[in-house]
Order: structure tokens, then C-alpha cells, then sequence
């Protein structure tokens, strides 16, 4: 009878302790996230070729922290993209989608006209900053004579009310305003290039510094300038057809293309006079331009630079994609340059922080687009872009520092 009222006794314990034991809290575990450390570098000699870069990246595991079982995470705010950017092109744009940058614009209006072509100064430079620039769907820079370079800007999905210092054209401009089936506005021409002009299809598309065109003084100065809006109204006033063109050709992608090579920072030397260097901004995912403010006879080893901004809007210049051609420099007289952009040749883009090579693309009738070595389109990032056109013996070191172009003809 003992023996039975001790194991009774026993059990009622053990069953106790397990109902205490059921009624505790939950203990509550902590830890330490650890994040993904990740590093990438390049490492390369300047006489390295492109082949020979490599980008090792190193990755830890991350180790989460645990979550005690009684916990349930709160839910995220269910958010909606808009405006969300999306694969496209190179033919069949959405209606209000900028076929030159691939971006949807707040006025699509202005699409139901020509893109408007200005010539640029870029030298002196005390003509700097230069307005209207980053309000620029394309902008090419491009070799002229004597250690300089000018732009040739085209405005399509923006109006600028300023655009300026205007200068004169050259051959390089007539295979641009053919392209992009332009307006285009320029200060003069030497004879050779302005008859060139003269007898092209678009002749009547040109527009030069002359009583009542919208081709002004800036405050009655020297620097020739033009408001896009005015400069586009004055062409339909004229009579010429100023309705919107085939511009089909180039492709865009929000997702980051395959074969890349890290690119944060990239030079083009185009004389002492003239070179300019591109760094990628990682909170923008965009390139900024910085500008020579002196002569540098030392090769690259003194260079001195300023960040490029618009005089107009007050911002730096930044692009999404920054283009490098390879384009022949045929020489038509002492000093004057016949660039020829027309056929295909040898190209390097940049977007995202990354580089590629690639060849260039242009029709006798198209715009200039971008296709791997196979043939294989290649998308730009939606938004603006800046080709840099060099000669075709232009060469190109990939070190620690950066991409180096450096320019030499043909």
C-alpha cells in the first residue's frame, strides 16, 4: 500500500513540473546580422590589353539571426511601381517613349517634331559652362582641328531655352543631322564644308545666324545662342516638314548587360589642350563629366580637371551611357577633317558602372546603334547619352585608374 501511495506521489510531481515548464515564456534569442561583404578590383598595367583586365569579386556568407518561433515578421507595405523602366526597341516605341533615350517624357507633344541639331563650343574656355547641355537627349563630341573638339547636341524629348556658345560646323555634323533626320543650327562653315551643306537633302533644314531667324546674341555678346522651342517653331514656319521621323535603331534595357568589365572612371585624351574624364556616380548610376582647365604637355601626368556643369539649368553634366567610336578621320585638306559615321566599326560603352566592347552601327539612312562583336544587340540604359569619337588609331589602356582613350587619326 506504501509503494502504491509513493508512485502515485512521484507521478503527480512529474506532471507538475511538466505544466510549469508548458507555462513559461518563450525565451527570446538574439544575434548579429552580418551583411555581404563585397570587393571588387582591377588590376592591370597600363600596357595591358582589355583582355587581360580580370575582376575578382569575394563574397562571405551572410549569417542570419534566429527568430524565436512565437514572432511573426511584420508585413512589408504592398507599393506599386510606376513608371517602371522596361525593355525597348529598337523599333515599335510605346506613344510619349523618347526613341533616343527610351524614356516615357512629361509632354509627348513634343515628340511630333524633328530632333533639333546645335554645334557647341568647347574651346575657349572661358565659353564654359556651355548652356543647355544636360537638358540634351545625344550629345557626340568629335576631334575638329588644332587640339580642339565641339559638340553637335540634339534635343528631342526637352526644350532648352538657351543653347549655346553656337559655332560653326564641319563635315562630322552633316552624317549627325542625317542620322537623327535633324534641325540644325550652327554659326557658319568654311567653304568647302558649307557647300557640302548647301547641296545636301536637308538643306533646307538649316539654320544660321541671320535676320529673322531665332539664331540671337546672348545679352548682345559675343556667344551666339537659340532657344529649341523657337528654333523649332521657326522651321514650320518656313514651310519645311517638322513632323515626327523614323528614328528607330537603338535598343534599352534597365537590366544590366552580360560580358561587362568594372569601368568607375573613364579618360579620352584628345590633345593638351583638350581631354576630359567620365567618374560613375553609384548613388545616381550615372557618369559625370570633369573638363580640362589647362594645357597638359606631360601626357596625362599633369591634367587638371573641373566638373562640367550647365549654365542654364546649373547642373552638372551627367549621362547614363557614355559611348566611345571608333571612326575613321579622313583628311580633306590641311587641318579639315572628313569623319565619316556611316558603316560600323569599333566601339566601348559604359553604363552602370561597367564597360563593353562592342562595335557601332549606322545605315545610310539610320541612327547609330551598338551590337556585340557577334552581332548581338546591345541595349543602352535608358536615358541620355555622350559619344566620345575618336580616330580609328585611337588606342586604350585599362589599368587601376581607369579606361585611358587617348585619340590619334585616321
Amino acid at each position: 500500500m506504501k509503494r502504491i501511495v509513493l508512485i502515485l506521489s512521484l507521478c503527480l510531481l512529474a506532471f507538475s513540473a511538466c505544466l510549469s515548464a508548458e507555462l513559461l515564456p518563450t525565451p527570446t534569442l538574439s544575434g548579429d546580422l552580418l551583411g555581404t561583404i563585397v570587393a571588387q578590383t582591377i588590376t592591370a598595367k597600363p600596357t595591358d590589353t582589355l583582355s587581360a583586365v580580370t575582376s575578382t569579386m569575394v563574397q562571405s556568407t551572410p549569417i542570419p539571426s534566429p527568430v524565436p518561433p512565437t514572432q511573426t515578421p511584420p508585413l512589408a507595405p504592398l507599393v506599386t511601381p510606376t513608371n517602371t523602366p522596361q525593355k525597348l526597341g529598337p523599333a515599335n516605341f510605346p506613344a510619349g517613349v523618347d526613341p533616343l533615350t527610351g524614356l516615357q517624357i512629361p509632354n509627348p507633344a513634343l515628340l511630333a517634331r524633328r530632333p533639333l541639331a546645335i554645334k557647341v563650343s568647347n574651346l575657349p574656355r572661358n565659353n564654359r559652362p556651355q548652356w543647355g547641355l544636360s537638358l540634351a537627349d545625344l550629345v557626340f563630341e568629335y576631334y575638329t582641328e588644332e587640339g580642339t573638339t565641339r559638340f553637335i547636341a540634339l534635343f528631342y524629348g526637352n526644350d532648352a531655352s538657351i543653347v549655346g556658345p553656337i559655332r560653326s560646323a564641319r563635315f562630322f555634323d552633316i552624317y549627325v543631322v542625317d542620322a537623327y533626320k535633324a534641325v540644325f543650327a550652327y554659326g557658319y562653315a568654311y567653304v568647302a564644308e558649307q557647300n557640302r551643306l548647301k547641296a545636301s537633302d536637308f538643306s533646307n533644314r538649316l539654320v544660321i545666324e541671320a535676320p529673322g531667324t531665332p539664331l540671337y546674341r546672348y545679352n548682345g555678346g559675343d556667344n551666339l545662342v537659340v532657344d529649341t522651342a523657337a528654333l523649332s517653331a521657326y522651321i514650320t514656319h518656313t514651310g519645311v516638314a517638322n513632323g515626327r521621323q523614323d528614328l528607330d535603331g537603338m535598343s534599352f534595357n534597365p537590366a544590366l548587360p552580360a560580358g561587362g568589365l568594372p569601368a568607375n572612371r573613364i579618360f579620352v585624351h584628345y590633345s593638351s589642350a583638350i581631354y576630359n574624364r567620365w567618374d560613375y556616380d553609384a548613388s545616381t548610376s550615372v557618369y559625370l563629366r570633369f573638363a580640362d582647365t589647362a594645357d597638359d604637355f606631360s601626357g596625362g601626368l599633369n591634367e587638371q580637371y573641373a566638373q562640367s556643369t550647365d549654365r542654364l539649368t546649373k547642373l552638372p553634366l551627367a549621362f547614363d551611357n557614355v559611348v566611345v567610336l571608333y571612326v575613321n578621320h579622313k583628311l580633306y585638306s590641311p587641318g579639315i577633317y572628313d569623319i565619316q559615321l556611316i558603316g560600323q566599326g569599333q566601339a566601348y560603352a559604359f553604363r552602370d558602372g561597367q564597360g563593353y566592347q562592342l562595335k557601332w552601327n549606322r545605315s545610310s539612312s539610320g541612327v547609330v546603334s551598338l551590337a556585340y562583336l557577334d552581332g548581338t544587340p546591345f541595349s543602352f540604359k535608358s536615358g541620355t547619352t555622350w559619344f566620345e569619337v575618336v580616330g580609328l588609331n585611337s588606342t586604350l589602356d585599362v589599368s587601376s585608374q581607369g579606361w585611358r582613350f587617348t585619340h590619334y587619326m585616321p
